[in-house]
C-alpha cells in the first residue's frame, strides 16, 4: 500500500506539473496570435503596396488611364483593409475561444491564417490523443490504464473448481501508465502498447484456512479461532508489452492528423516482467467476542521476479482483460501453483 500511495503521489504531481506547463502554453499561444496579427498587417500592406506599384507601371505604359489607375489603387486599397479586419476578426475570436476553454482540452481544429502553423487548442485536462501540440502527425500516445476484477490460482493437477481459494473473495487491481505507438506510417492498424504497471493480486482462502510457512513450503492450515477473511496479497511492479491491432478512426485537417481508438475493436496480445515488491498477509477473527485483525509482512516463498502472459479485447477504452503468471506462485513448491486473472480494464 505504500507503494501505491507513492504511485499516486506522482500522478498528481505530474498532473500539477502539466497543469502549470499548459498555462505556459496558453500565454505562449496568445503571444503567437497577437505576433500573428501584426503580421497579417504587415502581409496585406506588402501586398497592397506590390499590387500598387504594378498598377503604376501599367499607367506608364499607357496602358491604363490616369483615372483607371487612381479607380485600381482606391479598389485595391479598400480589399486590403477589409482583409486586415476580416482576419483580424478572426484571431480575435480565437483568442476569446481560448481565454473562455483555457482549463478544459478540446481541439477546435482552428488555425490563425491559411498561413499559419500552429493551431488554437484548449489545454488543461489530460487527454491521451491530444498530448502532443507540436507536431501534425502523432505516432505515440499516452494513457493512464486501470484493471480490476477476479484473481485465483491454476493449480497442477486440479481443475478451477477445486481451487482453495474463494472465487469471488479473491481479487486483483491494477494501475498503471502505458505509451501507444503506431507501428506503420500511414496505417494505424497495428500499435506497440507497453508501459508500467502496479499489480496487486489478491488470494482469499476458503474453510477457515489461512497461509503458513511449513519448512520453505507455503500451505493453507487450519486457524484456531473462527476466521472471517485470510487473504495474502502479493504487490508487483511489471513492465507490460502489448502488440495491439484493430480499426481505428483517422481526422485530418490540412496538414494535421490524429487517428482515434474511440469506438472501435481492439485486441491486445503481449504478456509483462518485473519484480515482486513484497507479500502480506491480512486476518480478521474474533476472541471472546472482541474483533481482531493482523497484517503480517512476509514473503511466503513468493518469487522475487514474475512474469507472464496477458491479453485484452474490447470497444473503445473498456476492454476485458485476462493475465496468467508464468512464473510459480511459491518458490520450490511441491505442487505448482500460478496466479490467473480475468477482468476489466480501462484505458483513460
Amino acid at each position: 500500500m505504500k507503494n501505491f500511495i507513492i504511485y499516486i503521489t506522482v500522478l498528481v504531481v505530474m498532473s500539477v506539473c502539466h497543469r502549470v506547463y499548459a498555462q505556459h502554453d496558453v500565454s505562449s499561444i496568445l503571444e503567437q496570435l497577437k505576433s500573428e496579427k501584426e503580421r497579417i498587417s504587415e502581409d496585406e500592406k506588402a501586398l497592397l503596396k506590390k499590387e500598387v506599384l504594378t498598377i503604376n507601371k501599367q499607367l506608364e505604359n499607357k496602358e491604363i488611364t490616369v483615372q483607371e489607375a487612381q479607380d485600381k489603387k482606391t479598389e485595391a486599397a479598400k480589399r486590403h483593409a477589409l482583409n486586415i479586419q476580416n482576419r483580424h476578426a478572426i484571431i480575435d475570436h480565437q483568442i476569446a475561444l481560448l481565454n473562455r476553454n483555457k482549463e478544459l482540452h478540446f481541439d477546435y481544429g482552428l488555425r490563425p491564417s491559411s498561413t499559419s502553423n500552429f493551431s488554437i487548442r484548449g489545454v488543461g485536462k489530460l487527454n491521451s490523443e491530444d498530448r502532443n501540440t507540436s507536431k501534425n502527425d502523432v505516432r505515440t500516445y499516452d494513457e493512464l490504464i486501470l484493471a480490476f476484477g477476479l484473481n485465483n490460482a491454476v493449480i497442477d493437477g486440479e481443475s478451477l473448481n477445486d481451487t482453495p481459494y474463494k472465487v469471488g473473495g479473491s481479487k486483483f487491481f491494477e494501475i498503471g501508465w502505458a505509451w501507444r505507438t503506431r507501428v506503420f506510417k500511414n496505417s494505424n492498424v497495428l500499435r506497440f502498447h507497453y508501459g508500467f504497471s502496479f499489480q496487486f493480486n489478491g488470494l482469499k482462502a476458503k474453510d477457515n484456512n489461512y497461509f503458513v510457512d511449513n519448512d520453505g513450503q507455503t500451505e493453507l492450515a487450519e486457524f484456531e479461532y473462527n476466521l472471517k477473511k485470510a487473504k495474502l496479497r502479493m504487490d508487483n511492479l511489471v513492465i507490460p508489452i502489448h502488440i495491439e491491432f484493430g480499426p481505428s478512426n483517422k481526422t485530418q485537417t490540412g496538414d494535421r492528423i490524429r487517428y482515434s481508438l474511440q469506438r472501435k475493436f481492439r485486441v491486445g496480445l503481449g504478456g509483462y516482467a518485473g519484480v515482486n515488491l513484497g507479500s502480506r498477509q491480512k486476518l480478521k477473527y474474533k476472541i471472546d467476542g472482541d474483533a481482531v485483525k493482523d497484517k503480517l509482512k512476509r514473503d511466503y516463498n513468493t518469487g522475487s521476479f514474475v512474469y507472464g502472459l496477458s491479453a485484452y479485447m474490447g470497444i473503445g477504452s473498456t476492454l476485458l482483460y485476462a493475465k496468467y503468471d508464468l512464473n510459480p506462485l511459491f518458490k520450490d513448491a511441491e505442487i505448482e501453483q500460478h496466479n490467473v486473472s480475468l477482468g476489466l480494464r480501462f484505458d483513460l
